[in-house]
């Protein structure tokens, strides 16, 4: 299978109310062969939406679905290709184990609906159980079995039957932080050995990074950015995509002859800002690591004082007034300064945003319970 297209692709709901909503408006996108491809946003978006009509779990309102060179969604043409024709495989945020079969039933599950013959069967199911570390509990039940090993019987199932793509939605979600980083690498694992596409749908941005060779950001049904995830996370589109693609702080600002002042300040920031006007109001963008904490005037920066400080496994982080405003900030442990002392801020790698009208996040709000 060379590729995954989707070509304008648009799904519709109807609400509630009785009114419509778009939750995938106009959507196109080409996946490439063996690539992890992640699609990132926020709950609400469409990414799951966009996902199920890969899958043909929901048809489409407009446009095609190809699978290689296969179409198997033109709603023009009103052809429709049912998921277990489809040839993928999936993975869910809810384990989807049957607990009244043993691991070796529930992964064969499959290919008994396939009619295999029982050899053939069993020598594939061995086979997934082995590169998922489940051999020798081949006959023991899901209940007998911790979270991440029941992420593994979903793994296996999925690739029993040698998939071409992988289809995974939200699959590390429910697991404790350290499982979750592990499975991180048991999926590329996976992937290297059988060779097959993933699309990898998730609202944890450390897991997109990660996993991913490309992702895109979705917004409200649409994709705002695509790209590489070194390219996304240092050249963002706009500030949505800045602030979900990591820690970030926006500080009010207004820009002045060249200089940028917090707004309600009259001291300015002693830091260039990347795009900003020579007046008018705005955003400054910075990351809480690349923020320079400095204790005395003498070193430069607008002045702060130190609101609140939060021992992290990785840092200190300080919760720094500046002009009413709250900015994050993140330091070393050594000599961690007080709550309550004055401090100075310097900005680097500062972007300048236009300020997003308040009526955007009210509807990223409105799909969430739609």
């Amino acid at each position: 299978m060379s590729r995954i297209l989707l070509k304008n692709v648009t799904k519709q709901f109807d609400t509630r109310g009785g009114g419509k909503v778009t939750a995938v408006d106009n959507f196109n996108l080409e996946i490439k062969e063996g690539e992890c491809f992640s699609f990132l946003g926020p709950s609400g978006c469409g990414k799951t939406t966009t996902l199920r009509m890969i899958a043909g779990f929901e048809d489409l309102t407009e446009g095609e679905i190809w699978l290689g060179d296969r179409p198997v969604s033109v709603k023009e043409k009103n052809l429709y290709v049912p998921p277990e024709d489809r040839g993928l495989g999936m993975v869910f945020q809810a384990f989807a184990v049957w607990p009244h079969l043993n691991v070796f039933e529930n992964v064969a599950f499959p290919l008994r609906v396939k009619k295999t013959p029982s050899g053939e069967l069993r020598e594939k199911v061995m086979t997934a159980l082995d590169h998922t570390d489940l051999t020798g509990a081949e006959k023991a039940f899901p209940s007998d079995l911790s979270g991440g090993e029941q992420q593994r019987i979903a793994l296996a199932r999925a690739i029993v039957t040698s998939p071409s793509v992988m289809l995974l939605d939200e699959p590390l979600s429910n697991l404790d932080p350290k499982l979750r980083e592990s499975m991180r690498f048991e999926i590329k694992a996976l992937q290297k050995k059988f060779n097959f596409t993933i699309i990898f749908v998730t609202h944890d941005q450390s897991e997109a990074m990660a996993l991913s060779d490309r992702m895109l950001v979705m917004d409200m049904g649409k994709i705002i950015q695509a790209g590489a995830p070194r390219e996304m996370y240092e050249q963002p589109a706009n500030q949505f995509v800045y602030g979900f693609l990591g820690q970030s702080n926006f500080l009010k600002v207004r820009a002045s002859e060249g200089k940028i002042f917090p707004a309600g300040s009259e001291v300015s920031l002693d830091s260039p800002v990347a795009g900003a006007p020579e007046g008018g109001e705005g955003l400054t963008a910075s990351r809480p690591n690349e923020i320079i904490l400095g204790r005395t005037a003498g070193e430069g920066g607008v002045r702060g004082r130190v609101e609140k400080r939060l021992y992290m496994t990785y840092c200190v982080e300080y919760h720094v007034e500046v002009a009413g405003q709250t900015v994050r900030v993140h330091g070393p442990h050594r000599d961690a300064l007080p709550e309550g002392s004055e401090c100075f801020l310097g900005f680097r790698n500062a972007r300048w945003y236009d300020a997003e009208s308040a009526e955007a996040e009210l509807e990223r709000t409105e799909r969430q319970v739609i």
